[in-house]
């Protein structure tokens, strides 16, 4: 017995020197991008090998726009725009309906997902622009009301068949969160996804830093280089920002912004310029970001204060047009203006 019980000390003595010897395998960078959504996307992460791939990505989104695009004709979106009685939504759908109920209704409608038919009526959609007076205005303002949409028994109802529902103000936060859901899926902790400018972050780099994400200062031309007004640092949150300053057009010197206010029917007209919204998902903060910019400054900055758990940046227009910004509290210390 004495024996065997020193053979067995020997053998655990080997292996926790051999355990110990034993070094983590090497971090590598993989990084690919491509297209989606009419716009990029770039997949940056950390592992020993790869484990996805940029076709797999591509599928992915793929499959979400013939779920989720307004500018798929066939998408499941497209269908219940269009009153097919056989369309059924599937589980990307209803998640984003879902997620932009609870936004609308926290906001009290500074997010609504149907403001489709204004969004088209101003030239902003998947349709050609219309000339829009009063008249266009108040025959559309009630096709406007995300109350008038439920889910029930996994269908869409609507209360009227004129409604039009659109995602684009949160489908590609959406997006960037179903994307880092499959890398986490398979095996991937730490990562950074971007589509568009919408981020979600993972974890951290090999030598332990935090990932930097930049945030555009506005431009007074759509066409402008794009210069960075400030780099926040963020682990483990969804970055998301909307602006008034890269789509709009001008009739007769008058500037109309494609941000649309559910309420007035009209483009928004007020000092914000851009709204920047840290969450836990790229999905909640590209949803909130729009109502911040619908909202305007001071109705944002109330909400906030009413809601600390949620952090924002925000670029407005000050005194004589200089560009002023607000932080909340947390936002602040991770922050840096250049």
């Amino acid at each position: 017995m004495k024996k065997i019980f020193n053979t067995f000390f020997v053998i655990s003595i080997l292996f926790v020197l051999v355990s110990c010897n034993q070094q983590p395998p090497e971090l590598r960078k993989f990084q690919f991008g491509g297209e989606a959504q009419g716009t990029y996307y770039t997949v940056t992460y950390f592992a020993s090998k790869a484990l996805v791939s940029q076709s797999q990505i591509d599928s992915l989104l793929d499959d979400f726009d013939r779920s989720a695009s307004i500018w798929v004709e066939e998408s499941i979106i497209s269908r219940i725009n269009n009153n097919d009685p056989q369309v059924i939504p599937d589980q990307h759908f209803v998640d984003v309906f879902l997620q932009a109920k609870r936004v609308s209704e926290t906001t009290q409608g500074a997010f609504d997902i149907t403001i489709g038919p204004l969004v088209n009526a101003w030239g902003f959609g998947f349709k050609n622009k219309i000339d829009v007076d009063q008249y266009v205005v108040d025959s559309l303002l009630p096709l406007v009301n995300f109350n008038a949409v439920s889910l029930v028994n996994g269908e869409i109802l609507k209360n009227n068949p004129d409604i039009h529902i659109d995602y684009n103000a949160i489908a590609q936060g959406y997006s960037v969160d179903l994307t880092g859901g499959f890398l986490h899926q398979n095996g991937i902790d730490n990562y950074l996804v971007d589509i568009g400018g919408e981020v979600l972050a993972r974890g951290n780099k090999p030598d332990g830093k935090l990932w930097v994400v930049g945030i555009e200062n506005p431009s007074e031309e759509m066409n402008s280089e794009r210069t960075l007004k400030a780099t926040l640092e963020i682990k483990n949150k969804a970055i998301a920002t909307s602006g008034n300053y890269r789509k709009y057009y001008e009739v007769n010197g008058i500037r109309y912004s494609h941000t649309i206010d559910p309420k007035t029917g009209y483009p928004v007209k007020h000092s914000m310029l851009s709204a920047t919204v840290m969450a836990d998902s790229a999905s909640i903060a590209d949803a909130y970001a729009t109502a911040f910019m619908v909202m305007g400054l001071d109705k944002a900055k109330s909400f906030l204060d009413g809601h600390p758990e949620m952090e924002a940046y925000f670029i407005y227009s000050g005194k004589n047009g200089k560009l002023e910004t607000f932080a909340t509290k947390g936002m602040q210390s991770m922050i840096t203006e250049q």
